[in-house]
Order: C-alpha cells, then sequence, then structure tokens
C-alpha cells in the first residue's frame, strides 16, 4: 500500500537530520464537548499525594496505571467513594466516561460505578443509564436520560483495594450520537442504492494496491495498538510565531476534525471504541523563539530536519517503528507520536497517508473553527486506507468528500467506504 496517498501533491521521503534538543512535558487534550473541561472538581476524600482535579485537567492517560500523570485516589481508604463536577450555570448531560486509575497495587478497579444527580436533599441515580463497564485502559461510557443539572456525581463502590480515577468526560451529547451524526449501525446493512458503487470501490482499491492485505500501519492499525487513542505530533513548517492559545486552538480542532470520522463508527458492526481520544505530545519548529509559551505540555522538537522541514524525533514515531516500541524515544513509549499534522506555509492543497496529513498552514489557521475542514478531513480518510477518486466515479454516487473537490463533509458514501474498510480489516484485531 501507498504510505503517501496524496490529495494533491505527491511528498517523498528524504532528507537529513541536523540539530535536535528536546523538553519532555505533560500532553493535554483538548477539551472538545467535554463539559467537565468548564466544571469544579471534589471528591468524598482525596490521599493527600493525588488530585481531585486531574479527572478534568484534559489529559488523556495512556493506561490505567499511569505514572506520570496527575490522578485521583483515595487510598487507603475503601468502601463507598465519589468525585462531584460542579457548574456555575446549568448543564445538560446525557452521557459520562471515565477513566480508572488501576495500580495494580493499593489502588483497583471498582467493584461498580453509577452516575448521580442531586435528589430530595440526598442524590438519586439518573434514569435509563445504558451500563456502567469497568475495564482498565480504555474509556468506560455511560449513557442515561438527559438531566439538567449544576452538580454531578460519579459514585463507585471499592474492589480488591481503593478507587480512583484519572479523567472524567461530560458530554451533552453521547459520542457519536449527536445531531449531527448518523445513527449507528449495528451491522453491515448499506443503504441499497450504495452497494454496487461501494463494491466497486473495493475491489478498485484490491487490483490497485497488491499489499492491501499486508500493509499493517492504516490508521486502523494505529488506533488498535494504542488501546483506542492516537498520539499526535506538530510538524511546524512555517516562520509564523505560535502563541499557546493558538496552540490550543490547533490542538482543538485536530480533535473535533478527527472525531467526525470516528463517529461514523461507534456503535457499528463490533467498533469497539466510543470515543478516540487525540493527544499532541509534541511539536517541531526549526527556532524555539516561533513558540510563544515556556510550560511544558508538549515535548519540542527544535531544527530536527526531515524532508527539508522540522520533524519529532523518528524515534518516537510510529511511521519510523512499526514494532509498537519506542526504546529511544527520549519521553518513553507514552510520548510516541502516531501521526504527524504537517503545517506548511505556502502549500497548496493537502497530502495524508499512515504518516499523517499535511496541508497549508494558513489554510489550517484561516478554518481552524470552521464545521468542516474539508482538506484535512480527506486527508485522514487516506490514513484510513480511503482512496482518492480523479479519473472515475462509482455507479449511482455523486459528489463525496474522498473525490477531492466535489463536498465539503463526509457524506453518507463515505461514511460506508470508511465502514467496508472496517469490515474487511476487522479480523486482524479479532473482531
Amino acid at each position: 500500500m501507498n504510505r503517501w496517498l496524496t490529495a494533491v501533491v505527491p511528498v517523498a521521503l528524504g532528507g537529513l537530520i541536523a540539530g535536535l534538543v528536546v523538553t519532555v512535558g505533560a500532553a493535554q487534550a483538548a477539551p472538545g464537548d467535554n463539559l467537565a473541561w468548564t466544571a469544579t472538581a471534589s471528591a468524598s476524600y482525596t490521599s493527600p499525594w493525588e488530585s481531585v482535579g486531574a479527572i478534568r485537567d484534559g489529559v488523556d492517560p495512556p493506561r490505567s496505571n499511569d505514572t506520570a500523570n496527575p490522578r485521583w485516589g483515595t487510598w487507603p481508604n475503601q468502601g463507598t467513594q465519589w468525585v462531584e463536577l460542579t457548574w456555575t450555570s446549568a448543564q445538560t448531560v446525557r452521557a459520562v466516561e471515565v477513566y480508572f486509575f488501576d495500580d495494580n497495587g493499593g489502588v483497583r478497579l471498582p467493584a461498580s460505578w453509577r452516575v448521580q444527580i442531586p435528589s430530595g436533599g440526598g442524590y438519586a441515580d439518573v434514569a435509563g443509564a445504558s451500563g456502567y463497564p469497568t475495564v482498565v485502559d480504555r474509556y468506560n461510557l455511560a449513557t442515561f436520560t438527559a438531566v439538567t443539572v449544576t452538580r454531578l456525581r460519579i459514585t463507585l463502590q471499592s474492589g480488591a483495594g481503593s478507587v480512583g480515577l484519572l479523567e472524567v468526560k461530560a458530554h451533552a451529547q453521547p459520542p457519536g450520537g449527536g445531531p449531527t451524526t448518523p445513527p449507528p449501525t449495528s451491522g453491515w446493512n448499506p443503504p441499497a442504492n450504495l452497494v454496487t458503487g461501494i463494491n466497486e470501490v473495493w475491489a478498485h482499491q484490491e487490483s490497485t494496491y497488491p499489499n492491501l492485505y499486508g500493509f499493517r500501519n492504516y490508521g486502523w492499525d494505529q488506533v488498535f495498538a494504542n488501546r483506542g487513542s492516537l498520539n499526535f505530533c506538530v510538524r511546524w513548517d512555517s516562520p509564523a510565531s505560535v502563541t499557546a492559545t493558538q496552540r490550543d486552538q490547533i490542538h482543538a480542532a485536530l480533535a473535533r476534525q478527527y472525531k467526525k470520522w470516528i463517529d461514523v463508527m461507534v456503535g457499528h458492526n463490533n467498533w469497539p471504541y466510543a470515543t478516540v481520544p487525540i493527544k499532541v505530545v509534541g511539536w517541531a519548529v526549526r527556532d524555539r523563539a516561533q513558540l510563544q509559551w515556556s510550560d511544558t505540555s508538549v515535548d519540542i522538537y527544535v531544527n530536527n530536519i526531515r524532508e527539508n522541514a522540522p520533524q519529532c524525533a523518528e524515534p518516537c514515531g510510529r511511521f519510523f517503528n512499526q514494532n509498537g516500541q519506542y526504546p529511544n524515544c527520549p519521553g518513553g513509549a507514552a510520548r510516541h507520536y502516531d501521526q504527524s499534522l504537517w503545517l506548511t506555509a505556502g502549500f497548496g492543497g493537502g497530502a495524508g497517508g499512515d504518516w499523517g496529513q499535511r496541508m497549508g498552514s494558513e489554510y489550517f489557521m484561516n478554518n481552524i473553527n470552521a464545521e468542516n475542514m474539508h482538506i484535512f478531513l480527506h486527508e485522514v480518510g487516506h490514513t484510513f486506507g480511503l482512496d482518492d477518486f480523479y479519473d472515475w466515479t462509482p455507479t449511482g454516487v455523486g459528489g463525496f468528500l474522498m473525490k477531492a473537490g466535489s463536498a465539503s463533509s463526509i457524506t453518507e458514501f463515505d461514511r460506508w467506504m470508511f465502514r467496508d474498510w472496517w469490515r474487511h480489516l476487522k479480523s486482524r484485531y479479532g473482531y
């Protein structure tokens, strides 16, 4: 499979590494639609060395036994424990995700948990809860009948030890179930009018790419290698400076746009993840002075040049280490990056592949708050294997996002092409 599927400009690998300067710090995720981001956190009890504020700090954990980032824990206390989110104004909430802290020692998975709201001077369980899973190394999602509250409580009952949480997310719409997302489908049942075109697309891909099934670094492979998340490096290939506010806006836009593709899969054909958190772990730049922040929220790589552009450390990149091992990554395996967001001044069009996505820095910044950043969305499609359609159009289909220039958002045909990749590859992940 070609590792550089391009929308406009093919780009070759090459170049030399020059100097390298690294700073290491905690990687913070964009808030997205997470209402917990704006809440104040409190708890029944917090171990003196832990922090209840950690549950809403936006840091997506790499695993349940996370020793690098802040967390909330109740050791040595056991029994019923809780954390509470409090807002200054009423919020409507329909879903909660929790990431459990489990250190295989004194803090373990809870025996059970539930979401509660104030009721009659006490607290009552929310109605219509979908269930309360307790799984390590991933977010555990509970959806329920909408509540409008200023306080929301997560109550945990201890099991083999004390309990703890790494992160809590609260959502106005269940992940993948928002008003602009099509209803999830339980199996392979595309609309009848799209079946012929979808089959033509897959046959075309099989005939065009002899290694289609053997290639092991699609976006799908990366998601499963990380147990349901993706890490990014930003390659800032521009002479412009970046403020901390602009950095956070870039992170937020990246997460918001990527979510549009992941939402296509939620609830479909045994797809196992309700969300796929996007975490920016590094920035690459020619001159450190361009980055106008001093905090350590991301690793920073200076004057490490590849393809005549700044590059995050190769020992941390999945493109260069597809066995999933990162023994020489300066920040450790948790700071590896799966894909790069490569923003190049004056770059026309876009390019995308297993390495990530490239487009003009001006385009990205000018569309930072756009509902659909269509060039970026198109290139993410390539990361997951979707093809270009320069010289043909599938039967019975009009404009769609992967046919560059014919649509500005993900269409129904794009969704089913995307799901078709999962249908053909899911057995490699045990589904």
